[in-house]
């Protein structure tokens, strides 16, 4: 692999110094966590930084820890951190189920839950899961420390709220009572393929839901016409055709080398009907574990 252009590379002991770099390089710098996309997109001179930023011996980043009814995500957390949590898969189950379908395994060793919000690609698994989960990402910069609500960050394709300078340090996420929740992946193949559509779905014993979708409009995106249809109902077939009935309303998928715009409407269907369904089993302790595919 062949990277044309010329940058500095600097490591940083601590966040303070982290921030000082980027300060000082405004427009210019790049962070680097896993670096699976970054590095693609430097190969592909898709972007021209002057200096990367390496994460990886600051300290206080690769935590995964549940306090005062939060889960806490370092921004150096993989996904594959994730997958072997105990404490993420009795806190978010749904989370680590979308974190399972990143991919490869050899990807996942590397890529990071908060590098693949940040890529922002419409793709991303990690954003609908979030979604559905409201959780909350938190900054340092030069002007201190924000906590930017997840229905706020993407907006645009590879774009987001983050501002000039800073960091993504964590995410956080409130730990849910008795819910069930599922994460429905369309690809093309088991492996490493992105997502062709996602949808996440939680559900909490009032049947109270929370629907999201990924690859299906330039961002990541709640569904709330869709969960309002939903709210205080069980998912009997009458309320589950009314539900799949708004999808084409909510969604604007595109064609592409992927898919086409009518089978992504089409599936997004089936994945919702199916996600809801295995969702509230879930909620009830008998539908199909956490990991195992409705798709």
């Amino acid at each position: 692999m062949t990277i044309a252009h010329d940058f500095a590379y600097a490591r940083p002991e601590t966040l303070a110094e982290a921030v000082a770099m980027l300060a000082e390089h405004p427009g210019d710098a790049r962070v680097l966590a896993g670096g699976t996309d970054l590095v693609a997109w430097l190969r592909d001179d898709a972007v021209h930084p002057d200096l990367l930023v390496d994460l990886k011996r600051v300290e206080g980043l690769g935590d995964i820890r549940a306090d005062g009814g939060v889960l806490h995500i370092g921004a150096l957390v993989t996904f594959s951190d994730l997958i072997a949590s105990e404490t993420a898969a009795s806190a978010l189950p749904m989370l680590v189920e979308a974190s399972a379908t990143v991919a490869s395994v050899g990807i996942r060793n590397r890529a990071t839950l908060v590098g693949n919000l940040c890529s922002a690609v419409p793709s991303c698994d990690a954003g609908p899961a979030l979604l559905a989960y409201g959780a909350t990402l938190h900054t340092a910069g030069p002007d201190g420390e924000r906590a930017v609500p997840i229905d706020e960050w993407f907006t645009g394709p590879r774009q987001t709220s983050r501002l000039p300078g800073e960091i993504v340090t964590g995410v956080s996420s409130p730990i849910p009572g008795d819910h069930g929740a599922c994460y429905a992946k369309l690809s093309r193949y088991r492996g490493e393929d992105l997502s062709q559509a996602g949808v996440a779905v939680v559900v909490d014993p009032d049947h109270r839901y929370r629907v999201a979708f990924g690859a299906v409009a330039p961002i990541p995106f709640r569904a709330p016409e869709i969960e309002e249809h939903l709210q205080g109902l069980p998912p009997d077939p009458e309320v589950l055709d009314g539900a799949t009935a708004l999808v084409e309303g909510a969604i604007s998928p595109i064609t592409d080398m992927r898919s086409t715009k009518e089978y992504r409407t089409h599936m997004c269907k089936v994945m919702l009907r199916r996600a809801l369904v295995a969702a509230e089993a879930r909620m009830r302790g008998d539908g199909p574990p956490y990991g195992r595919q409705v798709v």
